[in-house]
């Protein structure tokens, strides 16, 4: 493979392009699906191939394909090149592409068991055993059990001389129950909405989860939504838990922060953004609690890895200091319009697609309260767990969302359930709010398998961390006119 590599390198130097790279990828993926105690699905994919990305005459050019060899690799490099010569007579700015050191390393996630040394079998029967669980509450019509293994194995080199090896691991699991009484539907999900909680570790990931230990009482839950008091239409105090505030940060933070977006390069697919690079070093984004960095060095983070696409390493960022906007997420092409180096954040979802500004791990810095603390301070609120619903305008500034369940808050401690919480808000306001964060010991992070950007759609898979946190006057439920 090195042999292969370096030599269609030496080709793009022979050619005199400004720059190269070529990313060769090998994915596997294993999904498992269990409904109403039948297995749904059992399915294993794999997929190979390379993509080679070419600066030439100020503009870009690329072509992939999943013949890896030296003719494929040659014939993929004549077309990239042409590509980019052609692209380079409707340019209408020139890149500014600064060079890098050459970087000769080796990443792996850590894990202590491989998921794919498990046998399928032994996967199966944990969702069989916690789906069961779940339809011994007979109000429970549609009972649900997934898991997902994906290993990337991932070469990059570059004509800066560059030789990256990669091997990514992550996997998660999660269970649903669905609760029918006459026209009501109630959803509860553990441990969180859309098919669970995933992140770059081992089948001992799976194993922590305890699907089983948790059904139970999901399953209770989604029954006793049935009966439960609608959520009030007012302005109130808001506590997010952390699964919650994670996908608030998804979508109010992370993705406004995407210099692509910024510059509007990347529009089409979900928007750009409501703001600008001058913006940075002065705007307040939020109050003077919150801190939030981006992080690719965390352990465990679906967000996490050695080296980014486009060689740069990963690396822990601040974004919001204090409240105050400190950075956004750069490549090497776009850092220099905040006179600063790329803080590693290129990635593409595979072998044919070209690398883009993803979110690695944005999380929220904790703070000092226990979550019983917030409660207690709290004289009248809700309290919101696990994502049911969300919007959020192309700017990212306006945005509504639902959650699986609440609770009331009264005189400091919880009161009665409540379903079909919702909030809305506007993302400075609602950020600047923010009077209490939870401390380490309730942070948690939770990843994000289904983040989708670009044209043609890329999937990425990104985390955030995160305590439960307080928010003032926030206007919950449906107004009324």
């Amino acid at each position: 493979m090195k042999d292969l590599v370096e030599n269609i390198l030496d080709v793009a130097k022979l050619k005199k392009v400004t720059y190269a790279d070529i990313r060769i990828v090998r994915r596997q993926s294993e999904e498992i699906e269990v409904k109403n105690g039948k297995a749904e699905a059992l399915t294993y994919d794999e997929d190979f191939g390379f993509g080679i990305r070419i600066l030439c005459q100020g503009a870009w050019g690329f072509a992939c394909s999943s013949k890896v060899t030296k003719g494929g690799m040659g014939a993929v490099f004549s077309k990239a090149l042409k590509i980019a010569k052609a692209s380079s007579r409707i340019k209408g700015r020139e890149i500014v592409f600064p060079s890098a050191s050459p970087i000769v390393d080796r990443y792996k996630t850590p894990i202590s068991i491989d998921p794919f040394d498990v046998a399928p079998e032994i996967k199966l029967g944990l969702l069989l055993k916690a789906d069961e669980i779940l339809r011994r509450n007979k109000k429970v019509k549609i009972s649900e059990a997934f898991m997902g293994s994906y290993k990337t194995e991932k070469t990059f080199a570059s004509t800066e001389g560059s030789y990256i090896e990669q091997e990514i691991i992550e996997c998660g699991a999660g269970i649903s129950a669905t609760a029918i009484e006459g026209s009501e539907v109630q959803v509860r999900s553990y441990p969180n909405s859309f098919r669970g909680n995933f992140a770059t570790r081992g089948y001992e990931w799976i194993e922590k989860l305890a699907l089983q230990d948790r059904a139970e009482k999901i399953a209770d839950e989604a029954v006793q939504l049935l009966s439960a008091k609608p959520c009030p239409s007012k302005t109130i105090t808001l506590i997010l838990d952390s699964s919650q505030l994670a996908l608030q940060i998804h979508e109010s933070i992370g993705h406004p922060i995407e210099l692509d977006r910024i510059l509007g390069t990347e529009a089409s697919y979900a928007g750009t953004s409501f703001l600008k690079p001058e913006m940075v070093g002065h705007f307040k984004y939020g109050s003077e609690l919150i801190n939030i960095v981006a992080d690719a060095t965390c352990p465990g983070g679906l967000g996490t890895f050695g080296f980014d696409d486009e060689g740069i390493k990963a690396q822990r960022v601040p974004i919001l200091s204090n409240g105050i906007l400190t950075n956004l997420l750069t490549s090497r092409e776009t850092a220099h319009h905040l006179k600063k180096g790329s803080n590693g954040t290129m990635r593409a979802d595979g072998w044919n697609r070209i690398p883009l500004i993803r979110m690695t791990n944005i999380n929220l810095e904790p703070g000092e309260w226990t979550l019983e603390q917030m409660v207690a301070d709290t004289e009248e609120g809700l309290f919101l767990t696990t994502n049911r619903s969300w919007s959020i305008d192309d700017k990212r500034i306006n945005f509504q969302f639902g959650t699986e369940i609440g609770w009331e808050i009264k005189n400091g401690k919880l009161g009665e359930m409540v379903k079909n919480p919702t909030y809305t808000g506007i993302t400075p306001k609602f950020w600047n709010s923010c009077d209490a964060i939870g401390n380490r010991d309730h942070w948690q992070l939770w990843g994000t398998p289904n983040c989708g950007k670009g044209e043609p759609g890329q999937v990425a898979h990104v985390g955030h961390g995160t305590a439960p946190a307080r928010f003032r006057n926030v206007q919950v439920g449906v107004m009324k006119e």
